[in-house]
């Protein structure tokens, strides 16, 4: 009896379609079958693109890196409708002397109404936390969530760069408590979730609660952090990255842009590492208030 493979076919090329997964960087040379099966031990994924060889990956950041690092990265202040002095007034933190006086200190130091309000000692860091938390439409931390160890995988140089610092992360959750200082950074908290997966969500709290926390702040086991802080050219931040993913045996890579840093995590078999690059920055000063305007307000409360 004569059989027919020919119901085979369909079965067999579904098969080797799914086995023969090109590379996607449309240059490459590798032709070995070994590199074009996502599941053997060589390649790396980007999103839901999949690169054979460490070389590959190097080579398709190049572009990734440029696109990142084009331009010169501005550093918006947030102007929200109410100063801070406004806002401490309206919670009876100030009176419309006290707040006369700081503005007056403040134009003569040449410093900043709420750095004025703390040296005079005419508010409690507490209540500025409080005060910013209102302008900015988020809450302030009360004392009894704080003091807390927190195992983290984020890199210490984006915390302080943001003055931000992580109160309780739950990866199961994929949720960060992230406690910050002056502002709700939106670039660290989009990259958080770009980088680590799981969302931020800030409250505010005191200088010195952040200090004690970042000292709280326990590393995941086999993390590591790299930071370059001198400029670099994507072709040289892409080497770079090929060495680090050859030092872990990276599997998968994840790229985001928090502040001045392009930020760059490498996971795989011998651990993870973030890689930031500093870009070069340039600050956008913050609108303030003309003083004869808030006299008039103040007046107007008075």
């Amino acid at each position: 009896m004569k059989l027919s493979f020919e119901f085979l076919k369909p079965a067999v090329g579904r098969t080797w379609k799914n086995m023969r997964a090109v590379c996607a960087l449309h240059s490459c040379r590798n032709t070995l079958l070994i590199r074009t099966v996502p599941q053997s031990r060589t390649g790396i994924t980007v999103g839901q693109l999949w690169y054979c060889s460490v070389d590959c990956f190097a080579q398709s950041a190049r572009p990734r890196l440029s696109a990142l690092s084009q331009g010169i990265i501005m550093e918006m202040r947030h102007n929200p409708r109410l100063s801070i002095g406004l806002v401490m007034l309206s919670k009876d933190f100030l009176t419309v002397d006290q707040l006369r006086f700081a503005m007056a200190q403040s134009q003569l130091h040449g410093e900043d109404v709420e750095a004025a309000v703390l040296r005079l000692g005419l508010a409690s860091e507490r209540q500025l936390a409080a005060a910013r938390a209102a302008q900015w439409g988020y809450p302030a931390l009360g004392q009894d969530l704080t003091g807390r160890q927190v195992e983290v995988d984020i890199p210490t140089a984006v915390l302080h760069a943001c003055s931000a610092v992580p109160l309780h992360y739950s990866t199961t959750a994929r949720r960060i408590l992230l406690g910050v200082v002056s502002r709700v950074d939106h670039s660290l908290l989009r990259s958080l979730e770009e980088i680590t997966g799981s969302r931020a969500e800030p409250c505010f709290i005191t200088p010195t609660e952040f200090a004690e926390q970042m000292e709280r702040l326990i590393p995941v086991p086999d993390y590591e952090e790299r930071v370059f802080e001198d400029p670099r050219t994507p072709a040289q931040m892409a080497r770079a990255l090929g060495g680090f993913a050859v030092d872990v045996a990276a599997t998968e890579a994840r790229f985001a842009q928090c502040r001045n840093y392009i930020w760059t995590r490498l996971s795989g078999k011998r651990g993870m590492i973030d890689v930031l690059f500093r870009l070069e920055t340039a600050s956008v000063p913050e609108r303030r208030w003309h003083s004869g305007l808030l006299e008039e307000n103040i007046g107007s409360l008075g």
